[in-house]
Order: structure tokens, then sequence, then C-alpha cells
């Protein structure tokens, strides 16, 4: 008995269906794929549950851990009358401009280099010995001579944190052009390529993840200096704040600080995961 021809049109979406391509990670998964939303959530609510409780049954003094309630008075205290004479806000964007201007300016200079160091010997010869000295210095060990060859103004702050973030950003960028596939690049050149379109079109595109991972640790590294950075005759800042608090031994105020400084960060690399996501979103699917 053969079928009729509705019955024949109606058994071919099935077909189709059925002969769907299996896309990557469907069957047995990815790696570390799976929302975290929840657990982040009850991972804070339990530190915050922890930190109010040991405060309110007093096994800690509140001059060494003040409770939250004394952390969010003071935060809105500050927010309305400011901090030595000075408003909250402009604490804030000043940090801000110090943080980021040096992170504009290492990756300025520091993804371009990271490219020509890991695509020629010459480049990686000349930089790669000096950067590879001071990285792991810390900041502080340097400070005294960006104060005796720059001055207290601000350019020795900037610099400062200019050259913790600009290490792991060229490095970054060095170490993402090892991530080019020597097939496609034999390929683009068997085209008729030229080394700018290899580079443009081939490398770049492979080196994007890395350079993107490293600029989320730079950023990093540049708010762990600002604290270092605004101790050099700073009069504003939340690096100043937090240490000029410290002096006074305002726990309170310190903290708050150091929260600011934290979420201001933890911002900034959330919105370089949404950047991350649509730039690259082949990133751990091949």
């Amino acid at each position: 008995m053969t079928d009729t021809p509705e019955e024949s049109r109606s058994a071919r979406p099935r077909l189709r269906s059925k002969s769907r391509p299996t896309r990557p990670g469907e069957i047995y998964g990815v790696p570390g794929q799976g929302s975290t939303l929840w657990l982040s959530v009850a991972s804070i609510a339990g530190f915050l549950l922890v930190w109010w409780f040991v405060t309110w049954m007093g096994w800690v003094k509140p001059l060494f851990v003040p409770s939250p309630g004394a952390v969010v008075t003071k935060f809105v205290s500050i927010w309305q009358d400011g901090f030595t004479n000075t408003p909250f806000l402009e604490h804030v964007l000043v940090s801000t401009m110090r943080v980021f201007g040096a992170f504009a300016l290492a990756c300025v200079i520091g993804i371009p280099l990271g490219l020509a160091m890991g695509m020629s010997p010459a480049v990686r010869g000349i930089f790669d010995p000096p950067i590879e000295f001071y990285r792991p210095i810390p900041p502080l060990a340097y400070l005294p001579l960006m104060i005796i060859w720059f001055g207290i103004g601000e350019l020795s702050k900037v610099l400062l944190i200019f050259l913790s973030v600009f290490a792991p950003i060229t490095l970054g960028a060095r170490s993402g052009v090892k991530s080019a596939a020597i097939e496609q690049i034999h390929a683009a050149y068997s085209f008729g390529a030229t080394r700018w379109q290899v580079l443009r079109h081939v490398i770049l595109p492979s080196a994007l993840p890395e350079i993107l991972t490293a600029m989320r640790i730079g950023i990093g590294f540049g708010w762990t200096t600002l604290v270092a950075a605004e101790m050099v005759a700073a009069t504003e800042g939340l690096g100043y704040m937090v240490l000029s608090a410290s002096q006074f031994l305002q726990t309170s105020t310190v903290v708050m600080g150091i929260f600011v400084i934290a979420v201001i960060a933890y911002s900034f690399d959330l919105l370089m995961r949404v950047v991350e996501r649509r730039v690259v979103p082949w990133k751990g699917r091949m």
C-alpha cells in the first residue's frame, strides 16, 4: 500500500528534524558550561550572613571588623558629606581616570607590541628580557624610582599603574599569536595574502581570546596597584581615602573603600565578559 501525497509531505518535516546536525557540545556538554548565577548569589549572601553574625555576636571588635550596618552607614555619610572636604564621586572619578587611563595606554602600546613579539624573533629578542625582568617585581619596589624620576605629580601615579598593566597585556598578545593554526596561515599565503593580511585576517582573530583575557587580568593588576600609586602625595582618590582612614583607625571607611574598588573592578570585568562573548563567540567551541 503506497502513501498518499499528503502523508508523504507530512513525513518530510520529521525527516528533516532527524537529520539536523548535532552542534558542538550538545550531547556530551562543554567543560565549565552552565549558569552559576544562583550559586554566586548564594555565595555572596552566605558571606554577608556570616559577616553580620560574627559582628552581631561580638566575637570580633569593631575596630578590626566593623559590622555591615556600620559600613553602609559610613558609605551614606561619605556619599552625602564627602571625605576630607572632597565629594565622594570626585574620589571615584579621579581613581577611575587614573586606572583606565593607564589601562588604555597599556592596550594601545602593549597589544601591537605583543603581536610584533609573537611574529618577529628580532622584536621578541629585544623586548622580551626587559618585560620579563620587571614583571615579577612588586610595584612598591620601583615606586621610589617613579618619584625620583617623575616627581610626585599625576605622571608618576599613572606610570606606576601602567607598568603593572602593561606586562600581562603584552605577554597575552604575544601568547595569542601562537593560537593561530599553521594550516590557516599557510592556506592564506597560498592564496596570495600579504603578511599584513595574514596578521589582520588570520592571526588577530585567533589571538583575540587571549588578548581579551589578558586585558581582564591587566585591569585587575591596575586596581591592585591603585592604592600604592595614591600613596604618592595624593589628596584625592579611593586609594588615598583607604590609606588616610587606616592611619586614623577608621576601619569602616577602609572596608567601604575596599568594597567600592571591588565593585567597580568587578563591574568592568563583567562588561569585558559581555564584550568577549560578542567579539569572540567561538571561544571554547573549537
